[in-house]
């Protein structure tokens, strides 16, 4: 979906795919595997490599970041992880690695969840982006109809803009 207003040269993107989960595996991550199927349909590819399932547990989710951060990804995004349960630890490491908070992609997402979709429960969730060196890292709940409504309003709409600017 190209936006008629971004003008940016549209380069071959480096994506990475968190699920953070106690529970799902490769075979059971409906989440992640729409993030990549949203990003499929923009043709940009994950690379196997690129496409990690964690535990709830931020040694962890930062391990995991840190690499992909040193591989030099354009983009990470995570899914699960970013409610308030006190296994929900994804939000505390990406404000930790942050460098530059989007406050406006939070804040977007929970008005869309808001509108769309959860109603009032909106406010339970704390997904979040930012940027780390040219590094843009989306945090998104871990429910495919979160997945959908992130990626296919936000993400998708935005990324290679971001990258651009991160990178120009």
């Amino acid at each position: 979906m190209h936006n008629e207003h971004d003008n940016t040269e549209r380069k071959p993107l480096k994506v990475a795919v968190i699920t953070v989960s106690d529970t799902r595996d490769f075979e059971t991550d409906k989440g992640g595997k729409a993030v990549i199927q949203h990003l499929a349909d923009m043709n940009i590819s994950v690379d196997e490599a690129y496409y990690s399932i964690v535990k709830d547990d931020q040694a962890e989710i930062r391990k995991v970041i840190q690499h992909l951060l040193h591989e030099k990804v354009d983009a990470i995004i995570t899914t699960g992880g970013t409610g308030i349960a006190k296994r929900d630890v994804t939000i505390e490491v990406v404000k930790s690695v942050i460098d530059k908070e989007m406050e406006g992609f939070g804040e977007i997402f929970r008005f869309l969840s808001y509108t769309e979709d959860v109603g009032p429960r909106a406010i339970l969730s704390r997904a979040i982006c930012g940027t780390k060196d040219n590094t843009v890292i989306f945090s998104i709940p871990g429910s495919v109809g979160a997945v959908n409504l992130a990626m296919k309003k936000l993400i998708t709409q935005q990324i290679h803009h971001i990258v651009h600017e991160l990178t120009k």
